[in-house]
């Protein structure tokens, strides 16, 4: 007898897409077959971001898509969309299950029930009942790396996201699990351990134990095997003296920091609710570098928030280049229905929100370029991932600085470090080779 098929497909952030690899072990583990999205299947889930109104139109498009694949399936919808907006994903003919951004881990027993009752369910529930953090099945992305959730939610309430209100308030996980899970991971031979989270740097504050995420990372990077600790993203405002001092001390913690940014003038940034200035991410930036030089620090930025002007624009770009950032995710704003900033006036035309995305997107790419040509002719660790698509006998895989790397290799070394001497880049890729006689333990990145 064939085994029940399930596809799915995740929207949105890495959070999202670690979250669905967790959905697909809660299939197989009660007999299900995962198939790519394109493939006919009986179950597809949807698991929904919410974060600009195109990621709504996309989760909807989806939804429609794996209804037309097959009809007699059972639609799933999970995620950010889904608890936020249940109705309007209930109303679309065809959805079976509604499940929001808790009870995740009753996702197979409702599709279940819904399969045998042929009736849709609505589980999403209020963002007041949210309890502790959900535990979820261990993630193995790649053979190299492994992501693991530390902690859910976000009370910022920035007034251009509608994040808080599909996530809930702050969960944080228990420290002894996650440093069990590393264990578990390192024994297995996994190199680099990612946490990830919506609001990382706010870890711990919900727990009644005295931790935050510098307690947590003195945990971690006492394990022994571990090679790379990388953590997702940190807010500016979550830099204590104790977390700078632990992330630029210890090797083991990779260098390369995800800073958000959002926007580099004052006057946009307090009418974000951001509660800095271009002026401190300035002088969190040169501290980080004064500890640990060369590391990479890259950020998200907005663009187009309501009311801003050219002169506030340009002071962004200022910011940027100043920064001398490795990187850049550059968002155009969109307007999400309950949050303070889909209210104001002065909404900035699409026409020059895409214009200043470009510019900003031209001056990213850049950057990126310069940071990454100043490793050029040197040797550095990457952490190997997978073979290249449509390339035999190549390889590619990351730099503790976040440097992706394409090399020839003779056999497969994925979930292995090497040294690779870094020779030239090249759409934002850098290709190199194997230096055969360095040793690992000389090279430094």
């Amino acid at each position: 007898m064939a085994l029940p098929r399930v596809a799915m497909v995740s929207l949105g952030c890495k959070v999202n897409q670690n979250e669905l690899e967790a959905f697909k072990e809660l299939f197989r583990q009660e007999g299900y077959e995962v198939v790519p999205f394109t493939e006919k299947a009986d179950v597809y889930v949807i698991h929904t971001c919410t974060v600009t109104h195109i990621s709504d139109r996309k989760s909807r498009q989806f939804i429609r898509r794996a209804i037309k694949t097959n009809p007699e399936a059972v639609i799933a919808v999970t995620g950010c969309y889904a608890q936020v907006s249940p109705d309007e994903v209930s109303n679309i003919p065809g959805v079976d299950v509604v499940i929001g951004t808790q009870d995740r881990h009753k996702l197979v027993e409702l599709v279940t029930l819904a399969r045998e009752k042929e009736t849709p369910i609505n589980a999403v529930r209020s963002h007041n009942d949210y309890e502790r953090f959900e535990e979820l099945p261990l993630v193995e992305v790649t053979r190299a790396r492994a992501f693991i959730k530390i902690q859910e939610g976000c009370e910022q309430y920035c007034s251009y996201c509608i994040i808080p209100y599909a996530r809930g308030p702050l969960r944080s996980r228990e420290p002894e699990q996650i440093l069990t899970e590393v264990k578990h991971l390192v024994g297995k031979g996994f190199l680099e351990v990612v946490l990830t989270g919506v609001h990382t740097g706010a870890y711990g504050r919900d727990l009644t134990t005295d931790i935050n995420l510098a307690g947590l990372l003195k945990k971690l990077v006492k394990v022994d095997g571990l090679k790379r600790l990388r953590i997702s993203s940190i807010e500016p405002l979550d830099f204590t003296s104790e977390l700078k001092s632990v992330l630029t001390r210890e090797e083991v913690i990779c260098p390369h920091f995800h800073i958000p940014l959002q926007s580099g003038d004052n006057t946009i940034l307090e009418k974000m609710g951001r509660h800095y200035t271009g002026e401190d991410y300035l002088e969190l930036v040169n501290s980080l570098r004064f500890r640990r030089p060369r590391a990479a620090i890259t950020s998200d930025v907005m663009v187009g928030f309501p009311g801003e002007t050219e002169t506030q624009f340009e002071n962004t770009m200022n910011i940027v280049k100043q920064a001398s950032l490795a990187g850049i995710h550059v968002f155009p704003y969109s307007p999400r229905q309950g949050t303070k900033a889909a209210e104001m006036s002065n909404q900035v035309p699409h026409e020059i929100k895409k214009e200043r995305e470009r510019n900003l997107l031209k001056l990213g790419n850049r950057l990126a370029r310069e940071y990454a040509q100043g490793f050029l002719n040197e040797v550095l660790k990457v952490l190997v991932e997978k073979p290249v698509n449509n390339k035999p006998g190549f390889y590619e895989g990351y730099t503790s600085n976040y440097l992706r790397v394409i090399f020839p290799a003779e056999k497969d070394l994925t979930g292995q470090l090497v040294p690779v001497k870094l020779e030239e880049f090249k759409q934002s890729l850098i290709s190199g080779r194997i230096e055969k006689n360095v040793s690992l333990k000389k090279v430094k990145l």
